[in-house]
């Protein structure tokens, strides 16, 4: 278990305070479990540049309600062992709340640890799973229903009515088969192929010779990066004329430069962070968008990906909770359950004790690739 303490501003700090549990003066303790290497790197790895970034930010503004916050990030290595193991060592360090992690397989293997210790916990993962049913746990990925939801009003006006899926095997991909089906039904839309692939995988052809020879109306590859810009390639190596989209996992830099020209054409639901730039000022989340990209770019001189935006909601989420209300661990998690037109990166959240998410499909917005760049998708 490669585990990481990072300096993040003048509050991190490599001990064992005991600042977190509620107390009402030392630092508040955020723990961050996420996926800095394997599979999930290219989320995990800007999802800690933008904590850092935070923790910085606030400790130079005085910290929240005058304590600095330290910041404890541990690497799971895209494992669920791993993120279980460190979700532990969190609830051990009596951290105040915990962020991540990366995807939905170790976020899911983090959830019974957050339920049983009773330490609020906020997802960065798509998967509704993460927080079906769940008391103690949040997330600010919109949720894979909502990003399906997007596909079939984009299949429905396209009068697309058969789909082949390509998708993840891992916890990510998991139940996207038959959300798609049911939201597909009353407009007679079907999944008529399902191939899967191994988030780590880098060979496609088989798989995307089946998906071709069954011959849909339109084909969805659903994965993250690098594995979906590879498949990306595939696609367009095989020459399938199919229309292709893929799912909100694709947003960042590294998609594209995997994927590179073979890109051009698809469709996928995403993010606002990506086409910031093309939203009306109307748009309440154009602020908060245009801000984040300012500082990131002049912190880290790039430009920060959909999944550094889940992580930013992530750390707003808590700490407008402990402006609110302390570090108590009940009266935190009260709060985020509470959370109501909070405008994220990811969106603009409505938590309620049944949805612990907070986001609909107004949350994302259809794009294309033109260029090598991320366009609003106006023809719909």
């Amino acid at each position: 278990m490669l585990a990481t303490l990072l300096l993040a501003g003048a509050g991190c700090a490599e001990k064992d305070a005991t600042g977190g549990g509620g107390d009402s003066s030392g630092p508040i303790r955020i723990g961050a479990v996420l996926d800095i290497t394997g599979a999930g790197a290219s989320l995990g790895v800007p999802e800690r540049k933008t904590l850092e970034l935070l923790t910085k930010q606030v400790n130079e503004a005085g910290g929240i309600s005058g304590r600095k916050v330290e910041l404890i990030v541990e690497d799971n290595q895209s494992t669920e062992d791993g993120a279980a193991k460190a979700m532990n060592e969190m609830v051990s360090k009596k951290v105040d709340i915990v962020l991540g992690a990366s995807r939905t397989g170790p976020s899911l293997a983090m959830r019974p640890v957050a339920e049983s210790s009773k330490t609020p916990m906020i997802s960065l993962a798509a998967n509704v799973k993460v927080v079906k049913d769940a008391k103690w746990v949040f997330k600010t990925a919109q949720n894979d229903a909502v990003v399906l939801q997007n596909i079939v009003d984009l299949a429905r006006s396209k009068g697309w009515k058969t789909i082949g899926l390509l998708r993840d095997a891992s916890g990510y991909g998991e139940g996207v088969v038959e959300t798609l089906t049911e939201l597909g039904k009353a407009d007679g839309i079907s999944v008529v192929k399902v191939e899967k692939f191994a988030p780590d995988a880098s060979d496609f052809t088989a798989q995307m010779i089946n998906i071709r020879n069954a011959k849909a109306d339109m084909n969805l590859i659903w994965g993250i990066p690098p594995a979906a810009g590879l498949a990306q390639k595939a696609y367009r190596q095989l020459n399938i004329t199919a229309p292709v989209v893929q799912s909100h996992g694709i947003g960042n830099q590294v998609f594209l430069d995997t994927a590179g020209g073979s890109a051009d054409g698809l469709m996928a639901p995403l993010g606002r962070l990506l086409v910031a730039d093309q939203l009306p000022d109307s748009d309440p989340q154009k602020t908060v968008l245009t801000r984040f990209l300012a500082d990131y770019q002049k912190a880290y001189n790039e430009k920060p990906s959909t999944f550094a935006g889940h992580a930013y909601d992530a750390f707003q989420l808590a700490a407008d909770a402990f402006k609110a209300v302390g570090t108590d661990k009940q009266k935190v998690r009260d709060h985020l359950e509470k959370v109501d037109g909070f405008a994220g990166v990811s969106g603009v959240y409505k938590m309620t004790p049944e949805d612990h998410s907070g986001l609909t499909k107004q949350a994302l917005v259809l794009v294309t690739v033109s260029g090598g760049k991320w366009q609003i998708l106006q023809d719909k």
